[in-house]
């Protein structure tokens, strides 16, 4: 990819951004009703090619497809795609977008513009640090390390001979949001299944917390957002999945006994200081809303009422007060339902402070069919970008990453004397 090639990438996003006759191009060949210049909504974009949400208005771009991209990465026929909603998809400054389900290995796109630029092997579990743009935390094996990426460079912060398969969540573990802290989930040599927090500026491990004393199977474990406590996910017999709050130093703070009440989610520090965990409940009295839940004492406030949400994610660490919300369904089902809320195939956010302020952000057109095809919506540190993935309308069809672009500060629509909110506009 040559550097002309890239600025006027670049340069196609901005144009895109700030001008309301954005060319759509799709894969498809365009209807004949079609105003020139202009693809249907239904038509799937070509890849790296612009498009603009007529709802919304927002411009977006597929950044992966089936086959060779270029720089090595070579995505799979049923999808290639970002790892999950909860897992920081940008590292820190936005300059590389990392893309793991599908192809193979780790491979990173340019943050700006999506082209490939490399890829690399790994064995172990690795999160972006937080505030490094150039780490990525890792955890596999018997040891805790910072892995560079672009360089390729690994230093080793943890190794242990006492604990052997230490894993980062696994798959849902987030550092604290300063980046020092972890939780690291471990057989320890006697046999028993712990979890511990461990900080990596400090080097200093925690107590272990016996995994034993729970019911049921862990599912998985992360550190706070202030690194102050761990939060454990249990999988029962029965199906139900509670979760459990320890403190840092092991002590048990909150049994939130109830199925996913909430889950499928993320947390963040709330306005008051207090840290939250953020998604959608599946248990009564508010069954199938998003809710928001502190983990200190664990009041439950309601964020959205009744509806299609999938997964929440808050990895918009640089834009507090915002959730973003995937939104699976279909609008025929949601229409028939005055009740619930108004979304089904969408991407959302929604403000965590309990006004219901919505900004709509991209209609996804993402047919249910299965786990990989889920929209898994995940912001970047600022907001300004979501990546969401997508098998445009055809069930069992190949699964594709976009990317949309947001501008901020936004202002909800006036209409009347009313605004967006609560779902209702």
């Amino acid at each position: 990819m040559t550097l002309l090639r890239r600025d006027v990438l670049r340069l196609l996003l901005i144009v895109s951004a700030i001008s309301l006759n954005v060319c759509m191009a799709g894969d498809r060949e365009s209807s004949a009703s079609a105003e020139p210049g202009m693809a249907p909504a239904k038509d799937l974009p070509g890849y790296l090619r612009a498009a603009k949400d007529p709802a919304s208005g927002v411009v977006f771009m597929r950044i992966t497809k089936p086959g060779p991209l270029g720089a090595g990465i070579v995505c799979g026929k049923k999808y290639c795609s970002h790892r999950y909603s909860s897992s920081q998809a940008w590292n820190a400054d936005q300059s590389l977008l990392l893309v793991v389900n599908g192809c193979g290995a780790f491979c990173f796109l340019d943050g700006h513009d999506y082209v490939p630029l490399f890829r690399r092997e790994r064995a172990t579990e690795c999160e972006w640090h937080p505030r490094d743009p150039n780490l990525m935390i890792c955890v596999g094996g018997r040891r805790i390390s910072t892995w560079a990426p672009r360089t390729d460079r690994e230093d080793i912060v943890f190794v242990s001979s006492a604990y052997r398969d230490l894993q980062f969540g696994p798959y849902k573990g987030n550092p604290s949001r300063d980046g020092n802290r972890i939780a690291v989930r471990a057989t320890r040599d006697d046999g028993k299944a712990v979890v511990f927090g461990y900080d990596l500026q400090q080097k200093q491990k925690f107590p272990d917390i016996d995994l034993a004393q729970l019911p049921g199977t862990t599912d998985a474990c992360t550190i706070s957002p202030l690194g102050i406590n761990i939060l454990c996910s249990q999988e029962l017999q029965d199906g139900n999945e509670p979760s459990f709050v320890f403190s840092i130093d092991g002590v048990l703070r909150q049994k939130w006994t109830e199925h996913h009440r909430p889950g499928h989610g993320d947390m963040t520090v709330d306005a008051d200081g207090s840290e939250i965990y953020v998604g959608i409940s599946k248990s009564d009295p508010d069954k199938y809303q998003v809710i928001k839940r502190r983990l200190s004492d664990g009041k439950v406030t309601s964020l959205m009422k009744y509806g299609e949400a999938q997964h929440a994610s808050l990895r918009s660490l640089d834009r507090p007060g915002w959730v973003f919300l995937s939104y699976g369904g279909t609008p025929d089902e949601v229409s028939q339902h005055r009740d619930w809320a108004p979304y089904a195939q969408q991407v959302i956010a929604l403000r965590t402070d309990g006004s219901g302020e919505v900004r709509p952000i991209v209609d996804t057109h993402d047919a249910h069919f299965d786990y990989w095809n889920e929209t898994h919506a995940s912001p970047s540190p600022d907001g300004s970008q979501i990546v969401w993935s997508s098998n445009w309308g055809v069930p069992g069809g190949p699964v594709f990453d976009f990317v949309a672009r947001v501008d901020w500060p936004w202002q909800p629509a006036s209409i009347g004397k009313e605004v967006v909110a609560n779902g209702l506009h």
